[in-house]
Order: structure tokens, then sequence, then C-alpha cells
């Protein structure tokens, strides 16, 4: 926040707002450019958006180039580095143990939505075998000290749920920095601590909570500590990643008994289904990609594009040296994001940010009958409202790779454009 006020990119909305649609509003409305709402109707702290909505946000809050943060995340995942735990943390400046949630500004975005919620908090767990989990979960009011939770079926907090019996301890922070949120929205390896892979990007150091046995970042704003409950309730509806209203479910109910936060806290939201979230969700898998794919052939860059919901479709970047590694690729991408529904693979003549050039490729170097790799009933998006989404069991979907690299890479005959001669305009205008 201070480098965007210091660059004049920060947004000062000095006139009330409501968290009841009005706020929501407001940031789509802006485009989600950052903005900070200094008088919340609802609440005594200021709530801030929009600060890691694109990609060249994301790279300065990292003090990195846009170029530099693939292979930046993709070294941070690979090589974590355990997070020192200090005495004190900015986090716990104010120790509340009288709860009363109403008192944060939680938002209520649509009119489809089931209640106000946070898509912004990151929860952390322990796993009684595998140790520290920390990732998303949206939460949707309750009461003064309840949410219910989004937790999805298989993944870390539910298969530590389970192993616990039912019941779990969990810190939920809000308002992180980059590193902790970018972190957080990583699918890593079992066992591997999230935290290690924020210390990895930049200097993330944890405090103890103050009412259970888990550690947080300590200069986070606002940590809500409390329980995982056997108690179910309807959870939602409420926009997931593709901007469709997610339906209702039974889901876990959270009881909050401690809430600690900065002498001056600093709510932070995000807009559900729209471009943070996207990026926030999309952009870690980049790397789980780009490092499946360089253990069969040279993968130069990935980008998980914005019209696939940043979750579903890939566009990956080759050096092709083999006339079968636009195949090994394919298959190797659905191994590293095994949520990913489609994907394409282009040469490095080819600018996988530009959709022109991505699909020029398709029209000139793909068959469908020998390019199109189609994967029938494999393991799924919960998101993907097209997919089998039988309650209770992973979700199942079709896969389809398709090959629009180079076919003869002896000659590339015909398959390569000529560019006009470069003209320096100033010596004729």
């Amino acid at each position: 926040m201070d480098q965007l006020e210091t660059n004049g990119a920060l947004i000062h909305i000095t006139k009330e707002v409501s968290t009841k649609y009005e706020m929501a509003g407001i940031i789509s409305s802006l485009g989600e450019k950052p903005v900070i709402f200094e008088k919340v109707k609802e609440s005594k702290i200021p709530v801030v958006a929009g600060l890691l909505s694109s990609k060249m946000l994301i790279a300065k809050a990292l003090n990195l180039t846009r170029q530099e943060l693939l292979s930046k995340l993709s070294k941070a995942m690979t090589n974590p580095k355990s997070p020192k735990v200090v005495d004190k943390g900015a986090c716990q400046e104010v120790v509340e143990k009288n709860v009363d949630l109403r008192k944060l500004p939680i938002l209520k975005y649509t009119q489809k939505d089931g209640g106000n919620y946070i898509p912004s908090g990151v929860a952390i767990v322990k796993d009684p075998e595998l140790g520290r989990n920390m990732c998303f979960h949206r939460l949707m009011l309750l009461n003064k000290n309840k949410f219910v939770a989004r937790i999805v079926e298989g993944r870390g907090t539910d298969t530590a749920l389970q192993k616990a019996g039912g019941e779990l301890e969990i810190a939920i922070c809000i308002g992180n920095s980059s590193a902790t949120l970018l972190s957080a929205a990583t699918s890593l390896p079992k066992g591997v601590d999230e935290l290690g892979m924020a210390n990895a990007l930049e200097k993330t150091e944890l405090v103890k909570c103050k009412t259970v046995d888990l550690e947080v970042p300590k200069d986070c704003e606002i940590v809500l500590e409390g329980k995982i409950t056997k108690k179910k309730v309807s959870e939602g509806p409420f926009l997931d990643l593709t901007g469709i209203v997610d339906r209702v479910r039974q889901q876990p109910v959270i009881e909050i008994t401690c809430v600690t936060h900065k002498k001056d806290p600093i709510y932070q939201a995000i807009l559900a289904g729209k471009n943070e979230h996207k990026f926030l969700m999309g952009m870690p898998m980049e790397p789980a990609i780009f490092n499946a794919v360089n253990e069969v052939c040279a993968c130069k860059d990935v980008y998980i594009t914005p019209g696939g919901c940043s979750w579903l479709h890939a566009v990956i970047k080759i050096k092709k040296t083999h006339s079968s590694d636009g195949k090994k690729a394919i298959e190797a991408a659905f191994r590293g994001h095994k949520s990913l529904k489609h994907c394409i693979i282009v040469e490095d003549d080819i600018d996988i940010y530009e959709s022109n050039d991505v699909e020029w490729s398709l029209a000139t170097r793909f068959q469908a009958d020998k390019d199109a790799v189609v994967l029938s009933n494999m393991r799924g998006s919960s998101l993907d409202p097209s997919g089998d989404l039988t309650e209770g069991k992973k979700a199942r979907t079709c896969k389809v790779g398709l090959d629009a690299t180079i076919p003869n890479k002896k000659t590339g005959k015909g398959f390569k454009r000529i560019e006009y001669q470069k003209i320096d305009l100033k010596n004729f205008l």
C-alpha cells in the first residue's frame, strides 16, 4: 500500500460506503484498481481491495518484474525455507476474547449471496501426521462468533479434519502479504509447508497464536482463532472462480473464540470471481505446470488464461526438439495441475499472452485427428459446472490437450511467419 501510495496508484474513497453490495459495486466499477475505503458504514475498520488484481501489481509487490515471476514462484515452490517463529507480532497488538465478528467489515457482494462472506481469509491448520497446512476457504458469516466454511472434499483441510476425528483448530488470517496469499493458493506436495514457500518469496516470520496451537504470519492485519466443529449447516450460494453462482452444500461450522489484530487494522477484501481472485488462484499453478513440463522437454513459459477462469485453461510454450515433445508436454501439464481441463502447446515463436498469436498457431499447425489428446473420465475441478459434480465424490471431466507445435521440425516449411523489415518511423514522419 505504501508503494502504491508513493506512485499515486491507490485510490481513496472518503465518502461513507456500505459493505452491502455498494462496496463490491465500486470495486468492480473501478476495474479492480487498488482502492481504500476510509469510512465504512457498518464498521470502524477501513477496507482495501484490488492490491493484486494484475500480474504487474503482484510483481511490483514482490519487487520483481513480470518476466521474473514464474522463475521466482517455481524456485520458492521447490525450495521452501522454514519460517522463524518470533515472540511478538503486530497482528497481536490487540487481543479480543469477547468475540463479535459483526464488527468486521465483511462484505455482501451480490444479491445472490447466501450471506456476508470473507473470500480473502487464509486458513492455517495442522494435519496430525503431515503438519502445518495453509489454504483458502470462503467463509459465510452465521452470527457473532461462527462461520460456515466451504471445505473441498479430499483436499488438505478436509483430510486433516478426518484424521483429527471431525474437529480441528484453525487460524484465519485477513490482510496478508502478497507472498502469503500466493503461497496459500498453491497446491504443494503433501507435508510441504506453504508458509515455507511464502518465506522463500520474501521474509515471513511467524508468531504463536494466543488460544490455539498454530502459528501465523506476524505482520498480517487480523487473526481469527477457533476450531472447525462437527456441526454442519447450509453454505452458499456464492460466486466461485468461474463467475457462476456455486450451489448450496452442507458444510462445517467454524467457531471463533479469539480475535487478534493490529492497533489500526485494515481489512482486505477480494472481489469473488474477478481478476484478483483469478490471478491469486491461477498464477501459482503456472510454475507447477512449468516444473512438470520441464521434466519431459524444455518449457519456456506458461499462462493460465483469464478466459479459462484462470484455472481450467493453459497455454504452454516449449522449445521443441523431438516430434513427441508436444504430446509429452500435454500429459505433463495435466499432471502438474490436476484441475486443468484444456491446454494448448505452442512453440517459442508464439506470444502466449496474445490470443491472436495462439489462435494462429492452432489454425496453421494443428490437425485434430493427429494432434489432439482426449482423456475421458479424468479427475476434474469442482469449479467446472459442466463436469460430473456428484455430491460426496471428486469431480470428473473430459480433458483435451491440443498440440499446436510445428509438425515437421526438420524443415519447418510452411509453418514459419515472414516478418516485414522493421523501420524507424522517425526518419519518415
